[in-house]
């Protein structure tokens, strides 16, 4: 699944915001202008329709990240910036504000553009900006998207524009339906994953030269690595840059087991004794490829019914589109299912507070046949969030008990092996 597919996806199943424990990182080029940060949304001086919409959007206070970035992107004159911060810190409602509180609703041409790496982000970028200027009735969007044609020459009304880097260049500069020369703000959303899409970091680099010289230059990015930076200088000149360091998983508090299993028989056996003899809340299954996937589903589906609960177990797989995925996972986050089988798809950024088991039905491996370690941390660390305690169960070949060792040895981590049949001992778990 590529970066904009888990992206989206991540927006799409987020129902609170990711609260982070470090601090934000500001680096200023110039050091007389004084930055600040705010508590709350009445310290920005929002119009009193944007504070509703806000309100309506769940943000009952700034995030981390918006405490910092919103006073520099309201401030008079403009600034430039650059942020980092991973997905679900709220980077997507804070340039929404600043670009709804920096258009002129009585002016009725393109004051605002804002780039997305592809057609879904665009939209749901549209989402947030809809739902927080729901009350800003003269101010209007447009998507500059596959499939959304204008005739060359029109005269487009709305004041923001939101569009995929290829498109809005077809709209400045073929169709000439947006004037570059009148744009205020500029907005370039989820900068890494444009930089790994081919072409769009030139468009957007074209579009950007063409505009201004006092439009305002926004860019966000989940994350920065050296490409990044080097693409978001390039685009942006003299830039505050702040950035919000990712929370990492920790495996300190999920106790971790693992079975050597001669086949797949046994495998399945061994999932019927986990579900018979350790408390589940709710377990996720992971395995490597989809082909096993249905296998699994018919035989976890046969565990369930053993446990006599009636809950279906669900299924996740990239076939599922982004829309079908985000479904599955809303239904496993409501209780509607119990467990919930998946590929690789889903290891990252499902936070469900009653997962209490996760099985490994294979080991992550990478091209070489080593441990995928990073799979492995993010498999396992979908237990033993938000303090809780957690079990993780990884299934084992015995030509694969080498694996075992190492990812021990690489997390500093113990990883006790059990028999899979002896019942007493899972009890005691």
């Amino acid at each position: 699944v590529d970066s904009a597919e888990t992206s989206l996806l991540n927006k799409l199943i987020r129902t609170s915001l990711v609260e982070s424990s470090h601090h934000v990182e500001i680096l200023q080029q110039d050091p007389s202008s004084p930055l600040f940060s705010v508590k709350t949304f009445e310290e920005l001086t929002l119009k009193k329709e944007l504070l509703q919409g806000i309100y309506i959007m769940g943000f009952n206070r700034p995030s981390k990240i918006q405490e910092t970035a919103l006073p520099i992107m309201l401030a008079y004159p403009p600034q430039n910036l650059i942020a980092q911060s991973q997905s679900g810190t709220g980077k997507t409602a804070a340039f929404v504000l600043a670009m709804l509180s920096r258009v002129n609703a009585a002016e009725k041409y393109p004051q605002c553009l804002c780039l997305a790496p592809t057609y879904e982000l665009a939209l749901q970028i549209g989402r947030v900006i809809e739902t927080i200027g729901r009350f800003c009735a003269d101010i209007k969007v447009t998507y500059a998207v596959r499939g959304n044609r204008v005739l060359q020459g029109t005269a487009l009304e709305e004041q923001i524009v939101i569009g995929t880097p290829g498109t809005m260049l077809d709209w400045c500069f073929k169709r000439r339906v947006v004037d570059v020369k009148k744009i205020n703000m500029f907005v370039l959303d989820e900068a890494d994953i444009m930089i790994d899409t081919q072409g769009l970091s030139y468009q957007s680099i074209r579009i950007q030269r063409a505009l201004p010289k006092g439009c305002q230059m926004l860019l966000f990015s989940a994350t920065f690595k050296e490409t990044v930076r080097a693409f978001a200088v390039q685009i942006i000149s003299n830039p505050i840059v702040i950035k919000l360091r990712e929370e990492e998983l920790t495996l300190s508090n999920i106790r971790q087991y693992f079975f050597v299993c001669r086949s797949r028989e046994e495998k399945y056996r061994a999932l019927c004794n986990i579900y018979g003899s350790v408390t589940i809340g709710q377990a996720m299954i992971f395995c490597q490829v989809a082909i096993l996937t249905a296998e699994l589903t018919v035989a976890a589906g046969r565990v369930v019914e053993m446990s006599q609960d009636g809950h279906q177990v669900a299924i996740l797989t990239a076939e599922l589109t982004v829309a079908q995925r985000a479904g599955v996972i809303q239904r496993f986050r409501d209780g509607k299912e119990k467990v919930l089988i998946a590929t690789n798809v889903c290891a990252r950024g499902i936070d469900v507070q009653q997962v209490t088991v996760v099985v490994n039905f294979s080991l992550p491996t990478d091209q070489k046949s080593e441990p995928d370690f990073e799979t492995y941390l993010h498999r396992i660390g979908r237990t033993g969030r938000f303090g809780k305690k957690g079990i993780a169960f990884s299934m084992v070949e015995s030509q694969n008990v080498g694996l075992v060792q190492m990812i021990e040895e690489h997390f500093q981590t113990k990883i006790k092996q059990l028999d899979p049949d002896d019942m007493d001992e899972l009890e005691k778990l």
